[in-house]
C-alpha cells in the first residue's frame, strides 16, 4: 500500500547475477485488454489500429499515480511482449521482405521483450483507462504509462532509416495484417 509520501516499498529492484551483471526486477502495474486475440492478426503499430478501443486496468496499489493523467489526449503504454519466445537478431520485418537487424525494427521478440505504443486516452475512471488506436495483444502485462507531451516528444527533420523507402500505401496494407478485413 501507499504510504504518506506516495512511495510503494519494494516496487522496484536491482540484483546482481553470479557473473556480476545487473538484473532488473520489473513487475506489471496492470494489464491491457483489447479485441486482439491472435498475434498474427494484431496491427503492427497504433497508426494501423485507428478506432480500435481497449481498456487498461491499473493495479489498485498504483491508482494514485493516475492523478492528472486525464488532462492528456495521448499516452505511451510500455508493456511486456508475453507471447514472444525466441530472440531473432536478424529478421524480415512485416513491412519488407529483406533481412534487417532487430534493433532497426520494432519486432516483438527481443532480448528484453518490451513494447511501447502511443494510444489515445479517452477516459480515466478509478483505476480503469479507456484507450483507442490500440495495437496490443489482449492480456498484455502493463509495465508503465507515460503522457505524450508534444513539446517534448515531437521532432522535426526525422530520418526513419530503411522505413523511408516503404511507400505509405504498402505500409498501410502490410501493417494491418488482415485485422480489419477479418472483423466482418
Amino acid at each position: 500500500m501507499n504510504n504518506d509520501s506516495g512511495h510503494i516499498p519494494g516496487a522496484r529492484g536491482i540484483r546482481y547475477s553470479d557473473d556480476g551483471n545487473e538484473e532488473f526486477i520489473i513487475r506489471p502495474v496492470g494489464v491491457i485488454n483489447t479485441p486482439h486475440k491472435d498475434p498474427s492478426r494484431t496491427p503492427i503499430q497504433p497508426v494501423f489500429a485507428s478506432g480500435i478501443k481497449g481498456t487498461v486496468t491499473v493495479n489498485p496499489e498504483y491508482s494514485d499515480g493516475l492523478l492528472d493523467l486525464d488532462g492528456f489526449s495521448y499516452i505511451y503504454l510500455l508493456y511486456y511482449f508475453h507471447k514472444c519466445k525466441d530472440v531473432k537478431l536478424i529478421l524480415k520485418p512485416y513491412l519488407e521482405n529483406k533481412d534487417r537487424g532487430l534493433f532497426a525494427t520494432r519486432a516483438p521478440c527481443r532480448p528484453n521483450p518490451l513494447g511501447i505504443s502511443i494510444v489515445r486516452l479517452l477516459s480515466v475512471k478509478d483505476n480503469i483507462l479507456q484507450v483507442e488506436d490500440v495495437d496490443i495483444l489482449d492480456g498484455t502485462p502493463l509495465i508503465d504509462i507515460k503522457p505524450y507531451v508534444k513539446r517534448f516528444d515531437s521532432r522535426d527533420n526525422v530520418r526513419s532509416g530503411w522505413q523511408d523507402d516503404i511507400e505509405d500505401d504498402a505500409a498501410e496494407i502490410l501493417g494491418l495484417r488482415d485485422f480489419k478485413k477479418n472483423q466482418t
